[in-house]
């Protein structure tokens, strides 16, 4: 009854964002910090994923590469420049990014399984790229002692950097937010529902799609500079494939095309992946992928968005996170 009144007045959306950054900041409160910075880690990661499967209808298995790749950009900057965090942060994200130009340059043409087995294949050359060159990654033994550098503040402890470090997520958040809300969303949603007839009112589909990847690869490069950042290592489970297939999972837990369900799924399986760790059950595989298992039978829609489906079917518009439905027709080409 009370999210129906919310939704009806209008005011559902900007209350619910309200609680999620509270949510946000309380964070570190509730739980163990380091946790904490993981949960806001993979939430960003999971929003630069669904920017692409829920928005523009391509399942990407690479996007390990850009995580892991920006963590150990960021590594390397941080260790052997000096400079503040923040400046190894952005220097790891544009690395991605640029990264990412050619990786789509030559996927974006392909479709469905074929463009998620070439971004898994361009993923697995990094990962032997970082397992190899140890004289730079360290190989097996990654990077470790990355330091949390910011002008000669003490950020040793995780509680005060999970503060340090939140801006950047909730800024990439606010710009895949921006990128779906926007015209440029508009289009990648109907490229999404239909290529051909997007392509047919004379929009570049391969270039919104490249476009689109791009963006997505920087904002997945900032996720895991943080988290490089925050736990003082960068290593090879980072650009495994495995990776991108956590990213995947907690999108579909979350509901696909929702954006903020990211949020959820990743909360879930980082909570949940803790938790079992800390009882010393070695095979967390198994729970969490029977948890995955009986979420995606029960909600079809995933967490989220099952429950915005849920509040339409009464009658109530659901507040409106993201437009995530395709429009009936796309107006003038950008």
């Amino acid at each position: 009854m009370i999210l129906t009144r919310l939704a009806r007045s209008g005011r559902g959306g900007w209350l619910l964002l309200a609680a999620g950054l509270i949510a946000a900041f309380a964070l570190p409160w509730l739980i163990y910090p380091p946790v904490a910075l993981d949960i806001a880690c993979w939430a960003l990661f999971a929003a630069s994923v669904d920017l692409l499967l829920g928005f523009t209808g391509l399942l990407s298995f690479g996007h390990a590469a850009f995580w892991g790749g920006s963590a150990y950009c960021t590594g390397l900057i941080a260790l052997h420049t000096g400079l503040p965090f923040p400046v190894a942060i952005a220097g790891g994200a544009v690395f991605t990014a640029l990264l990412a130009l050619p990786i789509g340059f030559l996927s974006v043409r392909l479709s469905g399984i074929y463009f998620a087995m070439v971004t898994l294949a361009f993923a697995q050359m990094i990962y032997f790229v970082a397992n190899q060159w140890r004289d730079v990654t360290g190989g097996e033994n990654g990077l470790q002692g990355i330091p949390r550098e910011l002008f000669g503040l003490d950020l040793s402890d995780s509680f005060f950097f999970y503060y340090a470090g939140l801006p950047f997520v909730l800024a990439g958040l606010f710009v895949a937010w921006r990128i779906v809300r926007s015209p440029f969303g508009r289009v990648l949603v109907s490229i999404r529902a239909n290529p051909d007839r997007a392509r047919a009112l004379g929009y570049p589909v391969d270039r919104y799609k490249l476009q689109v990847f791009v963006l997505s690869a920087a904002l997945a490069g900032t996720a895991g500079g943080v988290f490089a950042i925050g736990h003082g290592f960068a290593s090879l489970e980072g650009v495994y494939w495995t990776t991108s297939g956590q990213a995947v999972m907690m999108v579909i837990l979350g509901g696909i095309g929702t954006l903020w369900g990211g949020a959820i799924g990743a909360a879930l399986i980082v909570q949940l992946q803790d938790f079992l760790a800390t009882a010393g059950f070695a095979e967390t595989g198994i729970i969490t992928g029977l948890i995955f298992i009986v979420v995606v039978l029960v909600f079809r829609r995933g967490i989220w968005g099952t429950a915005r489906h849920l509040l339409a079917a009464r009658g109530t518009p659901a507040p409106a996170d993201v437009a995530a439905e395709p429009r009936k027709s796309v107006d003038t080409p950008a």
